[in-house]
């Protein structure tokens, strides 16, 4: 993903206390074909000064600074520069940290192991309109949803609950990105959202009942686990275009607009479980 393949360069903020932290990440951006660096900030007031100043369309935020921690700066960001998104770049993937900094307008979540590629995506598919996040967040996120699902199930609530439920990012999900046509692409999350997995599946016939091919549901089952496309094509040992392929089909007959429904449809369908889930 670079200028050369057609997108404009991102101009991209960086914000963490650490010194050292924050240089390499500004190395390591540097080194990125697609990605402008115009600045650093050392906390969170500094980050939003300096998104004020300089107009970035994306500030990669730590979360646990002096001064002004991450997600207030992110809540101050999103409320004065709605052009600009940030993408969380931090330790931590814990709930306390991951909910909060959503809620506050996070539209991307990623840990510090992050190569630069998956850097790269996030702030591409963050400034296209999805969700840049990393596939074991995705998974967080699932699970979480699944679990309040399960709940909302057994307490007899309907699907307006998810929308209010404090989650985060219900309503913007569903208005973005509905009917779409542009959404069936291969992405990472659509719409900005997990408003927009809601009747994702729209039934409980098995994969066979949309017409699955078994490579296919093999990859879905993949996509489910986490992996990312050039995984799931060593795994597979065929081409990540191959898998791209594989995706594209399976969304078009499942129904799905993107992997975080795609992932929901797999645990309703029985192909994967819950982590830690006990079957009774």
């Amino acid at each position: 993903m670079s200028a050369a393949d057609g997108d404009r360069v991102a101009r991209v903020l960086v914000a963490d206390d650490q010194a050292v932290v924050r240089e390499g990440i500004v190395m390591l951006l540097g080194l990125l074909p697609g990605i402008e660096v115009v600045g650093s900030a050392r906390d969170g007031e500094e980050a939003v000064a300096l998104t004020a100043e300089l107009g970035p369309d994306v500030v990669l935020m730590d979360l646990r600074m002096p001064r002004c921690d991450g997600v207030e700066a992110t809540r101050r960001i999103r409320d004065r520069h709605p052009g600009t998104e940030v993408v969380v770049l931090t330790t931590y993937a814990d709930d306390d940290s991951l909910f909060p900094a959503l809620r506050a307008g996070a539209r991307g979540y990623l840990t510090k192991d992050a190569g630069g590629e998956e850097i790269e995506r996030a702030v591409r598919d963050v400034i296209d309109g999805r969700a840049g996040l990393s596939p074991a967040v995705q998974r967080r996120l699932l699970e979480r949803l699944i679990d309040r699902d399960g709940r909302d199930g057994r307490d007899g609530r309907d699907d307006r609950d998810d929308r209010d439920s404090g989650d985060g990012w219900g309503d913007r999900g569903d208005r973005e990105g509905r009917d779409d046509p542009n959404t069936r692409g291969e992405p990472s999350v659509a719409g900005g959202g997990l408003g927009t997995m809601s009747g994702a599946s729209g039934g409980s016939s098995g994969p066979g009942g949309d017409g699955l091919t078994e490579r296919e549901t093999e990859v879905l089952v993949l996509v489910a686990d986490g992996l990312s496309n050039p995984e799931i094509a060593g795994r597979l040992r065929i081409s990540t275009a191959t898998v791209k392929t594989h995706i594209n089909n399976l969304f078009a007959k499942t129904g799905v607009r993107d992997r975080v429904q795609a992932v929901r449809y797999a645990y309703q369908h029985g192909l994967v479980r819950t982590p830690g889930r006990r079957v009774t």
